[in-house]
Order: C-alpha cells, then sequence, then structure tokens
C-alpha cells in the first residue's frame, strides 16, 4: 500500500534525467507505455560539466518525470537500461506538497508493471 504524504493523497516523486534531444522523445514514450510514469515534460537546456578531466557544452534535454515513489526505482532501472550515457543523471526529487488532485493524477496514471 502507497504511504500518505501530508495533506493527503499518495505519495509521488520528480526524477531528473538529462539525455541527448534526439533520444528524450522515445525515452519519455517508453516510460509512459510501461505505465511506470504519468507525465515527462521535456524541457530544451544547455548543460555545462566535466567529464574525464574534459570541460564540455552540450545542448540537452531534460526529462521532468512524474511517477510514485514507489515506482522510483524501477524507473531508475528503466531509464538506465535505455540510456545512451554512461553515466546518466537519474536524480529522485521528493515532492512533499502539492496540489491533491494533481497528485491523485500521477497515482492513478501509474502502475505496478
Amino acid at each position: 500500500m502507497e504511504k500518505k504524504n501530508a495533506g493527503g493523497g499518495q505519495e509521488i516523486c520528480v526524477i531528473y534525467s538529462t539525455v541527448p534531444p534526439s533520444r528524450s522523445a522515445d525515452l519519455s514514450q517508453r516510460l509512459l507505455e510501461k505505465n511506470l510514469v504519468a507525465c515527462v515534460t521535456i524541457v530544451p537546456v544547455r548543460s555545462l560539466y566535466r567529464w574525464k578531466g574534459e570541460s564540455c557544452d552540450e545542448e540537452e534535454h531534460l526529462l521532468i518525470i512524474k511517477t510514485r515513489q514507489g515506482l522510483a526505482d524501477k524507473v531508475i532501472r528503466a531509464l538506465k537500461a535505455m540510456h545512451p550515457y554512461e553515466v546518466p543523471e537519474i536524480i529522485v526529487l521528493p515532492v512533499t506538497a502539492g496540489y491533491l488532485p494533481y497528485r491523485a493524477w500521477v497515482h492513478g496514471e501509474t502502475r505496478e508493471p
């Protein structure tokens, strides 16, 4: 059973992951088809970072993924399996409050595979 969070409703989380623009729609659609996520927002971003001692400047897409807290590990595994990067950014942030009908919608659109 899903745990309730403050204010009622089911616990949800947001997962951030950056991907090459050419892969963002495919990765997002595959997560949706598996019912692991309720929604993926795709935002074009520019990432500046260091990788293996080199400075990098890349155009990427930031995936803002909304799902149940209880599915976070499965989403991480699915993302890692599909992701083209050697060490992908996959960060899970808890949602501590929010509009109850939206949180209920996220819960209703996701399910255990």
